[in-house]
């Protein structure tokens, strides 16, 4: 595996490294040793799923607070997404920027968002589906979110008038 910063601290974007043949490919997509060598977590507590029927499908901006902050390793394994990381950690250099990243299933990329960061996603085609693997277990009572088109953020997605939950499109503006 080949892992890369990814423009916001502790944020990695992880490759596979396949090997080809007359059957098709392998990658490996996790090894917990190499994870260790990348500073990544090693634990995983929680995994799942998100699928979407239609293109410009907006999930998030999601997160949750301690004391069950979670990092994420999301992976698209269908179709493709516009991923994107939002650091609201108030320590941090990078305090209200984001990234994004296309996540494909051709290119098999996986992106680790650290504790702390809010993360998103929009669809690029029909039926794309997302792997989600978590650090911490999913809390109802520390979760969180801020709106996707909080002008603060300046947020850039590809497709305009998303399809979104009530809950997303409303989230009122961050307070700093």
């Amino acid at each position: 595996m080949r892992f890369t910063p990814a423009g916001l601290p502790d944020t990695v974007i992880v490759d596979t490294e396949e090997r080809v043949d007359a059957r098709g490919l392998f990658a490996r997509t996790f090894c917990e040793e190499e994870f260790a060598s990348a500073g990544l977590p090693t634990r995983f507590v929680q995994s799942s799923v998100s699928f979407n029927a239609h293109r410009g499908t907006l999930r998030g901006l999601h997160y949750q607070v301690p004391p069950k902050a979670e990092g994420k390793l999301v992976r698209c394994t269908r179709g493709a997404v516009h991923d994107v990381v939002l650091d609201l950690r108030a320590s941090s250099p990078a305090y209200l920027r984001s990234i994004s990243v296309e996540l494909t299933a051709e290119n098999r990329r996986a992106l680790y968002i650290p504790p702390g960061c809010a993360h998103g996603f929009q669809t690029l085609l029909d039926d794309s589906e997302v792997l989600y693997l978590m650090t911490e277990f999913y809390a109802p009572e520390t979760a969180r979110g801020v709106r996707w088109n909080d002008p603060l953020f300046g947020i850039a997605w590809p497709i305009g008038n998303p399809t979104m939950s009530e809950r997303d499109a409303t989230y009122p503006d961050f307070q700093p």
